[in-house]
């Protein structure tokens, strides 16, 4: 339900240094031209999340000053800046969380997502929407039907992950594709990859994270302490783990000319087996966030062919962020979700 009227002030979660959280009163923005505000409903927590707040980097982007956390948002509309005429006041939406510059060269090329100045929500200096209040450009707030739950809208951004893998991977009808890390982006590459006629195997080093595979309709799965022989035998292999055993690991599975799609983002470098990836005209490539996804994921999600809703295991207001951040942790955690209007 709307407020009767936009307050002046909106709480905060800020994370002032590594492991150090608090939460403030901060002014509610107005929207500018081509912007929205939008009330934040429901925000995801993902794994960077959780690297900021332990360790206050992540690769190249170094928190060095205070940051509020958070990129997976929905919310519904709540003012409209000059200019918007394709949205309005009550409509909820996903917001994109990167915004890039529209005339760059990698944004004129179609894959915005590649755009060095883009700003992204989260990502030091952009402040996130670990908040009750955020603005958006319009053109990256999606609408999304009455169908999907806010976490659901929420979670179209680690969707749009899974889609962009997908991509990168060319799966085709009948392949068979090995994805390693059981996590919530290894769980809708699987149904994502499935949906696109491949049968695939799922391999983590938690076993009950494979038992959330099988409830997304993987028949294939194992341990990584118990994994069976290497055999070249898959088409395709993508890392959501970003662990440099399981990587290794996964490029020998592969089969000859097979295509190996790195997403999860874990150790800087890695020794690869290069005779190997010669030998079998391997093809290495990674992916950097998403473009173009949302029509998609929307699609997916609100027909029912993509369980959303089935990854949350926790919510938590923003005075709890720090228990939301530290979840993943715990056995059975997949994803932890913020809401705002949590007390």
């Amino acid at each position: 339900m709307l407020p009767a009227q936009i307050p002046d002030t909106m709480t905060v979660s800020v994370l002032v240094r590594p492991r150090e959280l608090c939460t403030q009163r901060r002014p509610v923005p107005t929207p500018g031209p081509g912007e929205v505000l939008v009330r934040i409903t429901s925000v995801g927590v993902c794994g960077s999340d959780t690297h900021y707040f332990l360790e206050g980097r992540i690769g190249p982007h170094v928190i060095d000053s205070p940051l509020v956390l958070g990129h997976e948002p929905a919310g519904i509309i709540v003012s409209l800046g000059e200019g918007v005429i394709n949205r309005s006041v009550g409509q909820r939406v996903s917001l994109e969380p990167g915004i890039p510059d529209p005339l760059s060269a990698q944004s004129l090329a179609g894959c915005y997502n590649l755009d060095p100045g883009v700003r992204f929500f989260a990502t030091p200096p952009i402040d996130g929407v670990f908040s009750e209040y955020a603005l958006h450009p319009a053109v990256f707030a999606h609408p999304v039907p009455d169908s999907l739950s806010d976490d659901a809208a929420a979670l179209l951004e680690p969707l749009s992950v899974a889609l962009a893998a997908r991509q990168a991977a060319k799966i085709q009808i009948g392949e068979k594709v090995l994805v390693a890390g059981a996590g919530p982006i290894g769980l809708l590459i699987s149904q994502v990859a499935q949906l696109a006629g491949a049968t695939v195997t799922l391999t983590d080093v938690r076993a009950e994270r494979l038992t959330a595979g099988k409830r997304y309709g993987v028949e294939h799965t194992f341990v990584t302490a118990a994994a069976p022989p290497v055999e070249p035998e898959f088409d395709v292999f993508i890392d959501a783990s970003g662990a440099e055993a399981a990587i290794l690991d996964g490029i020998c599975r592969l089969a000859p000319r097979g295509r190996c799609v790195l997403v999860g983002m874990g150790a800087d470098t890695i020794a690869l087996p290069v005779p190997l990836i010669q030998g079998r005209e391997l093809m290495i490539t990674g992916t950097f966030r998403y473009a173009n996804t949302w029509p998609t994921a929307i699609a997916l999600a609100a027909s029912g062919r993509v369980d959303l809703d089935g990854l949350v295991t926790s919510v938590h207001g923003l005075m709890d962020v720090e228990s939301a951040l530290t979840a993943g942790s715990y056995p059975g955690a997949l994803k932890a979700m913020v809401h705002p209007d949590v007390e």
